[in-house]
């Protein structure tokens, strides 16, 4: 690329990225002259790839790119790369709530589990931070790609259904007085870490385009929920063992159940969210009919 193109895209992409104030500001961050800098970017100004107060338009800047020999993808541009990041740093706080969650009940440590359910403060913030953030960029861009952008949105929305589940494991502890017995947390512990995987797969399909981790997503879903009906028949075996006269005991299977639950919820979620990438990344559209209705 000649040295003149090579400016020229250092200039757009700091344009872009850095949000400079004054063509004087652009000059002294590239070591440049401001002389130099209004001869490069004349032209696009007055074609409107360049806005006053240096804001770029995203669909033209793609075409300018490719002209100087560089290909960009609008998608991994401007706001779109700014949420990624914020999505993947929701989905990492995510997983460190359900670990936490659950190391509550591994330890029954009734501290852990307040400590877990303060954690959703944090995802109650990042998702809505996520929606203004998307409100902003696509209010700013009306090109089309941005319209997908709002997929965004479902994805924040599912991570924090999420951290609603993990509330249900962590007040687990707070609520009983019993802990849980060997043989069930065993199957706790194997849907824990198939929920973990499901959602890291998923998340990867969404951020990277992932979409060929389908497969592997759908197998999982299958042996969560296997697990959860062979944790069900156990507690089932547990309560007819025992007299509900006591109320505490009867607690103790209710809030167990909503464990069970969780983790099985945490899964159907995650493959909403795999559904979510297949339609942002190859545009096929999600079916309509709700998940549980659909035929095998």
């Amino acid at each position: 690329m000649a040295k003149k193109n090579k400016t020229l895209m250092e200039i757009l992409d700091l344009i872009l990225y850095e949000n400079p104030a004054t063509q004087d500001e652009i000059a002294d961050r590239l070591g440049i002259s401001r002389r130099y800098v209004t001869q490069l970017i004349q032209p696009l100004i007055k074609d409107g790839t360049i806005k006053r107060a240096y804001m770029i338009d995203v669909k033209d800047y793609e075409k300018v790119a490719e002209s100087l020999g560089q290909y960009v993808n609008s998608k991994d541009v401007s706001g779109n790369l700014l949420i990624n990041d914020m999505l993947d740093n929701m989905a990492k706080h995510v997983h460190s709530q359900i670990e936490n969650s659950f190391n509550a009940i591994l330890e029954y440590d009734e501290n852990k589990a307040k400590k877990a359910l303060e954690m959703d403060y944090a995802t109650n913030n990042m998702v809505e931070k996520i929606r203004t953030s998307v409100e902003t960029i696509v209010s700013i861009n009306q090109y089309p790609e941005f319209s997908k952008s709002v997929l965004y949105n479902e994805v924040a929305y599912d991570l924090e259904r999420i951290g609603d589940y993990c509330g249900h494991i962590a007040k687990f502890v707070i609520n009983d007085v019993y802990e849980v017995s060997e043989s069930v947390l065993k199957k706790l512990k194997k849907m824990y870490k198939t929920a973990q995987k499901m959602l890291r797969l998923a998340m990867l399909t969404f951020l990277e385009g992932r979409t060929g981790l389908n497969d592997d997503i759908m197998e999982l879903e299958e042996s969560i929920h296997i697990l959860q009906s062979k944790a069900i028949n156990l507690i089932a075996t547990q309560m007819a063992e025992n007299s509900f006269d006591e109320k505490e005991r009867s607690n103790y299977f209710i809030y167990l159940f909503r464990v069970i639950k969780a983790f099985e919820r945490i899964g159907d979620i995650s493959v909403e969210i795999k559904d979510v990438a297949i339609e942002f990344h190859e545009n096929i559209p999600r079916p309509t009919t709700p998940r549980s209705f659909r035929l095998n």
